[in-house]
């Protein structure tokens, strides 16, 4: 086996009781823990970055959903990228990139069938866990193959500072859309998606109802919608679609946290006299996109023609409390605690 040394212990974060509406502190945990050896076919893994993402608020409830719930008292997971320190498995060796999804830990034991080989040279490490990873395909998957985004299209993008949504955008840009709008919750964001981003319009939905907003920034309407938040802003977008609308639902952050039953939207009946197409994705579907998004969004980014924007948080003793602001939406793109050491 193939290796390099490797600490007796490392720190992980559990989850230590399901959040009752927004998370707070003291339902995370950091606790030491043995760092495994890794047994034929495993390797294990030094992270350098870990991914917090929205989804992780879902999984923190027992209930059945499309990913099993975090257990208690035991370690989450989710994206991360790091570098081998042993391996007991073919094809792996001890400084290899790669990325996986044993998060939340400082070092991860894992099947290498599991991981993923990256190429440091190519990008930063982290973008991998943005533009490059499940970020990116979730943007490019969703816009192009679940909204079958059209050359000419009226695009409105919710959430569009955060990680999805600050791709989604320029994506429909380079791809031909006419009227890129988002919306964004401060002025700082909404002129960043404007300046760095190019949205051509923006709004603050602190500023004023959803739906005033977005007629103001869309006066003729919108073709297609990539649902991040759901409630007002999906009620907004129904009224806002023509005839044969799209809207893709990739997430609800304004509802994660709710205790109750959500409002809306109240205006449903609406895709019925104007056909419209509501398509909920899971970007696990769309794995065999990734060579080709790979290759073109790879591709921009070298040319320069597609930003990305990460929030890096230092210290893997403050990864809950960025999950926490990425709740709050302090994040601009994608959001990633980068580890000591």
């Amino acid at each position: 086996m193939a290796t390099q040394e490797a600490p007796a212990t490392a720190r992980e974060w559990h989850l230590a009781a399901r959040p009752q509406g927004w998370p707070v502190p003291t339902d995370f945990a950091l606790v030491e823990a043995p760092v495994r050896t890794p047994g034929p076919g495993e390797i294990l893994v030094r992270n350098a970055y870990l991914s917090v993402d929205p989804y992780m608020r879902g999984r923190m409830n027992d209930v059945k959903s499309y990913a099993p719930p975090f257990r208690l008292g035991a370690p989450m997971d989710g994206g991360a990228v790091g570098y081998v320190v042993a391996s007991a498995a073919e094809g792996f060796a001890p400084g290899d990139a790669v990325l996986h999804g044993l998060g939340w830990r400082e070092y991860a034991t894992l099947p290498a069938e599991q991981a993923v080989k990256v190429d440091p040279a190519a990008a930063p490490l982290s973008t991998y866990l943005g533009v490059l990873g499940m970020t990116g395909l979730t943007a490019y998957a969703g816009l192009l193959a679940v909204g079958g985004l059209k050359e000419g299209d009226r695009v409105f993008v919710s959430g569009a500072a955060g990680a999805v949504g600050s791709i989604v955008g320029q994506i429909a840009r380079l791809k031909g859309a006419s009227l890129v709008v988002g919306s964004a919750g401060s002025a700082e964001k909404v002129a960043r998606l404007v300046e760095d981003f190019g949205f051509d319009a923006a709004f603050n939905y602190k500023d004023g109802p959803v739906h005033e907003q977005l007629a103001k920034a869309a006066p003729e309407g919108i073709d297609l919608y990539f649902d991040n938040v759901g409630g007002d802003h999906l009620e907004a977008a129904i009224g806002a679609l023509g005839v044969h609308g799209r809207a893709v639902l990739c997430g609800a952050i304004a509802q994660y946290n709710d205790t109750t039953a959500p409002a809306g939207p109240r205006n449903l009946a609406q895709a019925i006299g104007k056909r419209l197409r509501l398509e909920g994705m899971l970007v696990r579907d769309h794995a065999a996109l990734q060579p080709q998004f790979v290759a073109e969004v790879g591709g921009w980014l070298r040319e320069g023609k597609l930003r990305e924007e990460q929030t890096v948080v230092d210290g893997f003793e403050n990864t809950a409390e960025a999950f926490l602001d990425l709740l709050r939406g302090a994040n601009t793109g994608k959001m990633v605690v980068r580890l000591n050491g």
